[in-house]
């Protein structure tokens, strides 16, 4: 809710002097809003990402280290309450992507309608998926990634990432979040903390509650000096992606392909992809049988 009306939230809070607070929202127990209003308020930030769904988190964790099923991790994850009886939305990267998009415009100073970011989540992960990766020394997390571009345009998507062992978010295990943040001026600076349950996320609603008593409320500094930052789609990655149809191929266009694995039970391309060509074939790549990530 409040990622998709967070505009209108803004105006009501300048309109009625009022204070809205929703550092719970994002993150858990992470006091990244307060940073992103706060410490990097004057900062020009080059991009902000890590781990924003504890429950994804999860269950990747227990698929990587304890070498368990998707569907076993998936139920423990809603045994223990960290994701839904339909787990779409920490799954799917619907979860990750309402973060990013209050991030963002805490970060850059942009409305972004959640509607418009990309999210592909890890629900077609498959066990040839885990075994490459592993094969490789990646492990597979599901990220969110606010990134302005050398033309003053920031980017903003989900995806899952294959990450090596000398990324910070690596160790980033079970239900914690991970946030990373680059800066212009303060280089890199990590945020580690716990991203599901109730504790954590109650610790962030009681520390909004005791700053609501001294009238504390967000400035929105960056939406003054926006100034001609845009949001925009048109950025290439470096993607793997598992197919099982040769036509899921053959309707992809890739930038180039630098790796391509033809298997009788396993087919794989790498290479260079723009991310509206993602955007346009996303039913495609998310059904079942395909899988996507981001080679970072």
């Amino acid at each position: 809710m409040i990622a998709t009306h967070l505009e209108e939230l803004v105006n009501i809070q300048q309109e009625f002097g009022t204070s809205l607070l929703y550092e719970g929202a994002v993150c858990g127990s992470i006091p990244i809003i307060r940073n992103l209003e706060e410490y990097y308020d004057n900062e020009l930030l080059h991009s902000i990402s890590g781990i924003f769904n504890g429950s994804s988190n999860y269950i990747l964790s227990k698929i990587f280290n304890e070498n368990q099923s998707y569907d076993v991790a998936l139920k423990k994850a809603q045994e223990l309450g960290f994701a839904e009886t339909d787990p779409t939305l920490d799954v799917g990267g619907y979860d990750p992507k309402y973060k990013l998009a209050i991030v963002a415009s805490h970060a850059y100073g942009i409305y972004v309608n959640p509607d418009d970011i990309l999210n592909i989540g890890i629900n077609t992960l498959g066990n040839q998926d885990v075994q490459y990766a592993k094969e490789k020394g990646f492990k597979i997390k599901l990220l969110p990634l606010a990134k302005e571009t050398n033309d003053k345009r920031v980017v903003l998507y989900v995806l899952p990432k294959l990450l090596r062992a000398d990324n910070i978010l690596y160790n980033v295990e079970n239900e914690n979040n991970g946030v990373l943040v680059k800066a212009a001026f303060a280089d890199e600076q990590f945020f580690y903390g716990k991203g599901a349950g109730g504790h954590p996320t109650g610790s962030a609603v009681l520390s909004d509650i005791a700053a609501l008593r001294y009238g504390y409320r967000y400035e929105y500094k960056k939406h003054i000096d926006a100034g001609q930052v845009q949001y925009t789609t048109d950025y290439d990655l470096t993607v793997y992606l598992r197919y099982e149809k040769d036509s899921v191929l053959d309707q992809i266009n890739f930038i180039t392909i630098s790796e391509r694995f033809y298997g009788e039970n396993f087919k794989y391309v790498i290479g260079k992809i723009n991310l509206r060509e993602i955007i346009s074939k996303r039913d495609l790549i998310n059904q079942t049988g395909n899988f996507i990530a981001e080679i970072l």
